[in-house]
This record gives structure tokens, C-alpha cells and sequence, in this order.
């Protein structure tokens, strides 16, 4: 990616030698000469074939032609981008909840599930959202929803009936009404946006005329870290999205950069300069000086944690290249982690501890790798050579990430074995650094 500025040693080509000329200080992502949306919306592309996928039918819900959404359009497509779910068109048909379908026929079209709704505007303006969900197979009720909402917020429902489906149909949370913080850059302002998980209904949290980097979400979904340059230096600040109120958490000496939380919402762990090269510490939140938790001489870097908080991951130059290690999440003995290539970076760790999304240099080329945290063994998901910054779903079976398509850049949601993506795709801008949000309280 061409308008990416990566600050860090961990650079290439001529992003390296912009890194020496524009500043010294280690931040890990600076972000310019962006093009910003038109629209901060997104059409979902979906591609790939998985080897189990279970055949839904969703029939258009009665009366959402005259609602602003289309509930059965944004369901099926929650569906297919999880790659758990292959669509079967059900279009010619009126079916709604309170219709009895003959399961025979749906059995002939190969459906397992069936799912069939009404959408009604009610006197007070809301809509009235009701669904039923059926097990083709087994000639049973599996579900009912039932939901009364401002036009405002049909998407939000419509996602919150996928989620319920999935869970039906799988035994799993579903993501789809979880969010997705990203960045974008025009020539002049930074904007750090805050959509849903598909990329629509995105809402700008912040706009800023210097750089924004590097968002993180607080494990309540509640607040984001990232780092701005609005004092001409990079100073890591603490967002609270319903207020809008900031608080500087980390305004040292030199560098602030590459914010994570702790588990535990109550401290962050970043890259500090204050006292001469790069390293990390933890900050609480509460007050009181950082906390180093590293000792070395090469530059520490994009900390992550385990999901149960005992282990913090990081990449490091310490061995010559950047590699991924792992220590205590209090500090301690450092354990490296990736040995198969010279260029490994942008660790992010899966909710359910078992798996390590990272990005890989191979022949020149940045490709996203997914790792078996139990047997190391590594595996390159993407045909793509730009990929950058990966996040897992709160569910831990999708990963979030930056790339370039066609000299175009993207995000893409796909899934742990890489066979289905889904291309989140912006209306003539770039965007960059996607945080998957935790699931809704």
C-alpha cells in the first residue's frame, strides 16, 4: 500500500526511507496522502466456497419495501460473509412468520433452514420486526424474533436476527451487530470511524487535521485508544464513544504509540520512548507513572494479550528482523514465537486462545498468516500482497483486515482457513487499521 507510512524499522522500500526523513520517533502507523470516502458506506462482496456450508432460505419479510431497510437483503448477507451459511433464493415467495411452510417442498430445494418475516410500521413511527426461524430438515419451529425499533436502528436489528440465527444454527455467538473501528485519511484530515461489522452505517468519532493511528477497543466496547498527532508529537488518548469526552492517558517524552488493553479494561500496554529507544509499558488507567516491561535494546512494539490476560504478545528486532515474541503479561522471560520467515509483524491473538492472525513478509510480498497456537504450524490465507493489520472477531472465527485489490484499497473479513472472504468496499477512498469491537452488552 503505497500511501501507507509505516514508522517503524519494520518498513520497506521507499516507506522506509519517508520513515528516517519525516521523523525519528517509533510510531507504528503514520497515515497520509489518503482519498476519504464519499460516503462512509459499503457494499459486501462475497467470495469463496467453504466445504460445510448449512443452505438457508430467507424470503423476503413482508412489508420491508416500504421500510428504509431491507431486513431479509442484510440477513442474508450477515449469513454468507460468516462462511457458515450458502444462500438459497427464496425471492418468489410470500411467506411471513405466521405462515405454516410446506417442508417438503423447502426440503426439495435442498434448504435446511427457512427463515420468513414482516416488517410494519407501527402509529408511533417505529417498525415492528418479526421473524421465525425453521428447521427444514426436522419439520420444526427453531425460533422467534420479535423487536419494535426506530428506522434508525433497523439495521442494528436486522444484524441482532442474524445473530440469533447463527447462534440457533450453530451453537456459536454470532458477530453481526458487534463493530469495526478503522481510520481514514483525505489530504488534509484524519478520521477515525466507528461501523457496523459489515462496514455500513459507519459514524466518524473523531476528525482531526494531523494523523490518527492505531484504535483499540476497550473490552466493553465502550471506548477507544488510539494515538493523535494533534500536539505535533504522538500522544495516546482514551475515548469514551457515547460522551465523546477524551482523556491523554500517555503524553511522554518522545514516542506514544500502539495502544492495547488489558482484559480487564482497568490499565493499557503501549510503546513508550521516554527513556531512550522503544519498549513496552503498562499504564493504569487510574494514574501513577508506566510501568516498563521490557528490557532490551531493540525496538518493542505492537503488544497484544491473550484472551485470559496471562500473556502479553509483541513484535521485536531484538534477534535482528522483527519477529513475534510472547512474555508474562507482568514482564519477564521473553519466549520468541515465529521462526519461519524474516519479516513477521501485527500479531492479534483469538478470543478463544487458539489461534495467532499476523502478517508475514514473503518474496517482497505482505501476506496474512494464521497460526495453530498449540502446534505453531502456520498457514499464508490470502492471495492478496498488501495485507496489513488483522483483528479477530469476538467469536474468533473471522479476522478483519487491510489490503490492496486491483491497486484499490480494502478491508476484507474472511475466514480462519481464508475460503470465504467478504470485501468491505469503500465508495473511492482507502482505509486502514480495522479493530473488530467486542460483542454488545
Amino acid at each position: 500500500m503505497n500511501s501507507v507510512v509505516r514508522i517503524t524499522p519494520f518498513l520497506h522500500g521507499p516507506a522506509f526511507r519517508e520513515q528516517i526523513r519525516r521523523f525519528a520517533a517509533a510510531v507504528l502507523f503514520l497515515l497520509l496522502g489518503w482519498h476519504l470516502p464519499l460516503q462512509a458506506q459499503f457494499r459486501v462482496e462475497v467470495t469463496g466456497v467453504g466445504l460445510t456450508q448449512v443452505p438457508v432460505a430467507v424470503a423476503p419479510f413482508k412489508g420491508e419495501e416500504g421500510a428504509p431497510q431491507k431486513i431479509s437483503a442484510i440477513v442474508i448477507a450477515d449469513l454468507e460473509r460468516s462462511g457458515q451459511f450458502r444462500s438459497i433464493d427464496a425471492k418468489a415467495e410470500a411467506l411471513d412468520e405466521t405462515s405454516r411452510p410446506d417442508m417438503t417442498l423447502w426440503r426439495q430445494r435442498s434448504a435446511d433452514a427457512l427463515v420468513a418475516g414482516s416488517v410494519t410500521r407501527l402509529a408511533d413511527g417505529r417498525y415492528d420486526v418479526r421473524a421465525r426461524l425453521w428447521d427444514v430438515v426436522g419439520g420444526q419451529l427453531r425460533g422467534e424474533f420479535k423487536e419494535a425499533v426506530v428506522a434508525g436502528d433497523l439495521r442494528l436489528v436486522a444484524h441482532r436476527l442474524a445473530d440469533q440465527i447463527y447462534e440457533k444454527l450453530t451453537g456459536e455467538k454470532g458477530v453481526f451487530s458487534t463493530r469495526i473501528a478503522y481510520v481514514t485519511k483525505a489530504a488534509s484530515r484524519s478520521t477515525l470511524w466507528v461501523a457496523d461489522s459489515d462496514g455500513e452505517g459507519a459514524q466518524a468519532a473523531l476528525s482531526s487535521t494531523e494523523p490518527i493511528i492505531s484504535p483499540s477497543w476497550s473490552p466493553t466496547g465502550s471506548h477507544l485508544a488510539y494515538v493523535s498527532f494533534e500536539s505535533r508529537k504522538p500522544v495516546i488518548y482514551v475515548h469514551e464513544l457515547v460522551s465523546g469526552k477524551r482523556q491523554v492517558v500517555a503524553n511522554f517524552r518522545g514516542s506514544n504509540s500502539a495502544p492495547t488493553w488489558s482484559p480487564d479494561g482497568k490499565s493499557l500496554v503501549a510503546t513508550l520512548s521516554r527513556d531512550g529507544g522503544s519498549q513496552l509499558f503498562q499504564i493504569d488507567l487510574q494514574g501513577g507513572p508506566p510501568r516498563r516491561l521490557t528490557q532490551s535494546t531493540g525496538i518493542d512494539t505492537e503488544p497484544t494479550f491473550s484472551s485470559d490476560g496471562s500473556k502479553l504478545y509483541f513484535v521485536s528486532d531484538r534477534s535482528g528482523s522483527p519477529q513475534i515474541y510472547r512474555m508474562p503479561a507482568v514482564g519477564g522471560a521473553v519466549e520468541r514465537v515465529t521462526f519461519s520467515g524474516a519479516y513477521n509483524i501485527s500479531p492479534t491473538l483469538s478470543p478463544d486462545g487458539r489461534w495467532m492472525a499476523y502478517v508475514s513478509r514473503m518474496g517482497g510480498q505482505f501476506k496474512l498468516h494464521v497460526m495453530d497456537l498449540s502446534t505453531r504450524q502456520s498457514n499464508a490465507i490470502t492471495d492478496t500482497s498488501a495485507d496489513e493489520k488483522p483483528s479477530f472477531a469476538p467469536n474468533s472465527k473471522l479476522l478483519v483486515y487491510a489490503t490492496q485489490i486491483q491497486g484499490r484499497d480494502a478491508l476484507m473479513t474472511t475466514t480462519l482457513d481464508g475460503k470465504i472472504k467478504a470485501r468491505l468496499a469503500g465508495q473511492g477512498g482507502d482505509l486502514r487499521e480495522p479493530d473488530w469491537g467486542p460483542f454488545r452488552p
